[in-house]
């Protein structure tokens, strides 16, 4: 019997798939500051508002955020503004409830970039469901970029940038190998900051 590389892929690549979207472990956001609007992928969206039918459209105001924790909202949002102030580096630990009543724990990790005047055009970055790498302690908030920068966060700016860049319609195979990428890097890098 001979196999199909190319079949074969297709059906790793379905496996892989199928084990992201029920791990629900991995979103994507993009953070338009000029328009005010953010941009969720399906995953993200299911783990942020609730409602993955939000994904990859424009959303604004508290349906953004409906399901973070609502003791950690307002700490958040104002992090975040923060965070898109100074530019640079976006990272955060914080709570969401899902709709089963559930707690999860979520790192958000990402980048601002600045325009030529130097204000806040967008930030974008990476969600990732790390309730089972938790030990009750307290949560990991950094809005500057570390002196020495990291070659795991290096790559994932450099993985949030390719997500970024294929976007909706690129082959299904390649953006399950770029969810992968996303999810091993900020596992790896929610391991190093849990320690």
């Amino acid at each position: 019997m001979r196999t199909n590389a190319i079949d074969s892929f297709n059906e790793d690549m379905e496996h892989l798939r199928a084990a992201l979207e029920a791990s629900c472990v991995v979103g994507t956001w993009d953070w338009d500051h000029t328009r005010g609007v953010v941009r969720y992928d399906a995953g993200a969206a299911r783990l942020l508002t609730g409602d993955p039918d939000l994904a990859e459209r424009e959303i604004t105001g508290v349906s953004a955020a409906a399901a973070v924790h609502p003791e950690d909202r307002e700490w958040l949002a104002e992090h975040m503004r923060q965070a898109a102030r100074a530019g640079g580096l976006v990272l955060s630990e914080y709570r969401v409830i899902a709709p089963d009543g559930a707690v999860s724990w979520l790192l958000s990790r990402g980048r601002t970039y600045r325009d030529h005047f130097d204000r806040p055009l967008c930030s974008r970055g990476i969600l990732i469901d790390i309730t089972e790498m938790r030990d009750g302690g307290e949560r990991y908030v950094m809005g500057r970029a570390p002196k020495a920068e990291d070659p795991l966060e290096r790559a994932a700016d450099l993985a949030i940038a390719l997500k970024q860049t294929l976007g909706p319609d690129a082959p299904a195979e390649v953006r399950a190998v770029a969810d992968t990428l996303l999810f091993s890097l900020g596992r790896a890098i929610a391991r190093g900051k849990t320690r």
